[in-house]
């Protein structure tokens, strides 16, 4: 799983950090960020949820092809 954040879009919502704590969080200026080690997900159910709740649509979660 492949998850993108587009800077230039997100407004520092949260909605993906409390959706999905265990992958997302939020930098010091309150924007989206991927926890280190958890740039694939991390296998948590709640990505591609969290990718929804974004109100603006910064997250993109798509399948990586090995």
């Amino acid at each position: 799983m492949r998850i993108d954040i587009d800077k230039d879009l997100c407004i520092g919502a949260g909605q993906c950090a409390l959706t999905a704590p265990d992958v997302f969080t939020q930098d010091d200026d309150g924007y989206s960020s991927l926890l280190p080690g958890r740039e694939d997900g991390g296998g948590s159910p709640l990505v591609r949820e969290a990718a929804r709740s974004c109100p603006v649509g910064a997250i993109t979660v798509s399948e990586t092809v090995s």
